[in-house]
This record gives C-alpha cells, sequence and structure tokens, in this order.
C-alpha cells in the first residue's frame, strides 16, 4: 500500500514529530498535524475543526493515556473524525527506555490502522449496559483483560470500564459483534 496525496486525502493528527517521521517513512504523501503533547492548544483544535470542512481528519495517538486524553479533545473539536487505532503491542519501543507510541508502529500495524477505521455511528448500538456487565466487561476478576483483548480484537483500543461502553456504543458495535468477540478472546 502507498499513499499519496491523490489518493489519501484525509489529514492525521499524531501527538508529536516522532510519529510524523515515521507515518511519513511507510507512506511519503501522508499529512500529519501534531499536537505537540496531551495538551492540545486551543489554536490547534480551532485549526482541525476548520480543516476538518474541508478534508476527513483521522485520529491515530499513542495506545496510553495521553493518547487517549488528546483523542477525546480532538473528537470534542471535531466529532466526524475518523479513529485509527494500533494496539499497545504494535506500539511498544524497540529499545529500553523509550516510550510506547506510534512512532514505534511498524509498516504493517500502522496500513492496519489506517484501513480499518472507527467513526462515530448515526445509529446507535443495541448493547445495553446489562449486556455489558453480563459479559464480564465491567467489573470482577479478568474484566481488565478481557476488555483489553476485546479491544484488540475490535481494534478500538483499550478504556476502562466506562470508557470502553461509551467506545463501543460511539463506534455502533452491535451485542452480536460483541458477544462473538468475547468468545473468540475466551477461546484462543
Amino acid at each position: 500500500m502507498v499513499l499519496t496525496k491523490k489518493q489519501f486525502n484525509a489529514v492525521v493528527v499524531v501527538e508529536g514529530k516522532d510519529d510524523t517521521t515515521r507515518l511519513k517513512q511507510f507512506f511519503p504523501g501522508i499529512e500529519t498535524i501534531e499536537t505537540n503533547g496531551s495538551d492540545v492548544p486551543e489554536p490547534v483544535l480551532i485549526e482541525l475543526a476548520e480543516l476538518a470542512k474541508k478534508r476527513p481528519i483521522i485520529i491515530l495517538t499513542d495506545p496510553d493515556l495521553n493518547g487517549e486524553r488528546i483523542r477525546r479533545l480532538v473528537t470534542a473539536a471535531v466529532p466526524d473524525a475518523k479513529q485509527a487505532f494500533i494496539t499497545r503491542k504494535e506500539g511498544e519501543p524497540h529499545k529500553r527506555g523509550n516510550s510506547l507510541g506510534v512512532e514505534h508502529a511498524s509498516r504493517a500495524a500502522l496500513i492496519k490502522a489506517l484501513s480499518e477505521l472507527h467513526e462515530a455511528q448515526a445509529l446507535p448500538s443495541d448493547l445495553t449496559i446489562g449486556d455489558y456487565q453480563r459479559l464480564g466487561l465491567s467489573s470482577g476478576q479478568g474484566a481488565r483483560k478481557l476488555r483489553e483483548q476485546v479491544g484488540i480484537k475490535l481494534r478500538i483500543g483499550y478504556g476502562n470500564a466506562k470508557q470502553f461502553y461509551k467506545r463501543l456504543q460511539t463506534f455502533g458495535v452491535t451485542l452480536n459483534d460483541l458477544e462473538q468477540a468475547v468468545q473468540e478472546v475466551k477461546h484462543e
């Protein structure tokens, strides 16, 4: 897969210059906007909101707390932004002492993330909080690990119990899709 400006009209929101460097290493035509950390400046949010009127926005942040914070802030400014996720394993550094991040992801992981985009769904999910609890995702022994594994399976990232449920709702994950993912994870 080769991304050029003509093939890839979206602008990708990333945390910093190392993420941009990594993406350009594999996709020379890609355009990014860097937040330069988790405290996204208001002018950047305004720029993204204006840019979203003309071009698609994709959010690709590190699979950690700061990445999630950036994702929430940018999504608030650009509600129809598409979401791309890498897993924690895909973002692991190759050298000790480096932090987890997009800058460590392989070409294959980045292609997968940019190919399997998620967006807020107009139609709500049929998933209820009762279903979510019944499937063991909200609390209890192993709930955190199960959410992490299901997040990888569905490529929607990880979240605490409340955030993960909200993410499932936002992306319109159906009860059937969630039950299937939970079953697959439990049988792996």
